[in-house]
């Protein structure tokens, strides 16, 4: 399969979530026509999608669903070009409580993608991995071929997930791409993720941060940076990406300490930081270090981050800030 041209229909799954709702803006606005998958529910939200304007909805058809459920997806990859995978279940310490949640809708979830692509006469699959499959760095800066460590529930069945759509490449040459982002942050992540953690503390208490390991280090990569790498990855010609795992990193580490440094600096705050029990990982869980090497996506795309860390925090800070958008979150929970 050739490059994408924008007035195909492409489909996202997950797609009124963090990363997911901005790739389906950013579809949108490049011409676009999408087919949204967003997880059903009783009181019929359709996630972030609900903030879009009637102009960008216009070009989303909305398809409420399961992932887990694999009618609706075989309807959902029906006479689409390219489908952007990135439903998956998040969220690291939930996966200690809820395991099999993780491996019906990461794994299976995934398998149900891959399959219906097959039947559907094998569009483009763009698998979403994480940097989280690693495990803590053994070396770095971390390439594609890094060994793979599941040091969390999540992590592992992101890993099951990585190799069933290498199985399908290999077994039935399904044109499948995975992509492995980084620790992507901005605006509408939730606050079990630090950044907004971080923000959304800040945002009540500005003399006082509550947090798990302050010393571990990632590496943040801006949403809009991301979402550009799905869709390099996803419209690139099939010679250059097909049957490949791809990384989308900055190459630069900041630790969860200097992340309370520069966005307090934002807030002109000096707050304590108070280490819980509650927010930390078990030992063997902890993934310590995260630096990651884009030299591939960048040498088959020419895919390279364009934010910088401050203009990133900056941005997620302001937005969180509005008043609006503050109240979607519950910035009591940990979990």
């Amino acid at each position: 399969m050739q490059a994408s041209s924008t007035d195909e229909l492409v489909a996202v799954t997950g797609a009124g979530g963090f990363i997911g709702s901005h790739l389906v803006e950013a579809l949108v606005n490049r011409g676009h026509r999408v087919r949204a998958f967003v997880h059903y529910n009783g009181a019929g939200s359709y996630g972030w999608l609900d903030t879009f304007g009637a102009d960008q909805l216009a070009q989303v058809e909305v398809v409420a669903g399961d992932i887990r459920d694999r009618g609706m997806v075989q309807r959902l990859v029906d006479d689409v070009s390219v489908v952007y995978h990135l439903a998956a279940l998040g969220g690291i310490p939930y996966s200690y409580l809820a395991p099999q949640s993780y491996v019906e809708t990461n794994i299976v979830g995934t398998l149900n993608v891959l399959e219906s692509a097959r039947v559907a006469g094998s569009p483009r699959v763009v698998v979403t991995s994480t940097s989280e499959v690693y495990g803590t760095a053994t070396s770095v800066p971390m390439t594609e071929t890094h060994r793979l460590r599941g040091q969390s529930p999540y992590a592992a069945t992101k890993i099951g997930a990585d190799k069933l759509a290498e199985s399908y490449h290999l077994s039935f040459e399904l044109p499948v791409v995975t992509l492995r982002p980084f620790n992507t942050y901005g605006p509408r992540q939730s606050t079990r993720a630090v950044i907004p953690t971080i923000v959304a503390q800040l945002a009540r208490e500005p003399d006082l941060i509550e947090l798990g390991a302050v010393e571990t280090t990632r590496d943040l990569v801006f949403v809009g940076d991301t979402v550009a790498a799905f869709i390099a990855v996803g419209s690139a010609p099939a010679d250059r990406v097909v049957g490949q795992v791809f990384q989308a990193a900055t190459g630069r580490e900041t630790s969860v300490g200097e992340l309370v440094r520069r966005i307090a600096g934002i807030f002109g705050a000096d707050p304590q930081i108070l280490v819980s029990d509650a927010r930390l990982r078990p030992t063997g869980s902890e993934v310590e270090r995260l630096l990651g090497d884009a030299s591939l996506l960048r040498a088959q795309t020419g895919w390279a981050p364009v934010t910088s860390l401050d203009a990133g925090l900056k941005a997620t800070v302001e937005w969180f800030l509005d008043p609006a958008n503050l109240a979607r979150y519950r910035v009591d929970r940990s979990v």
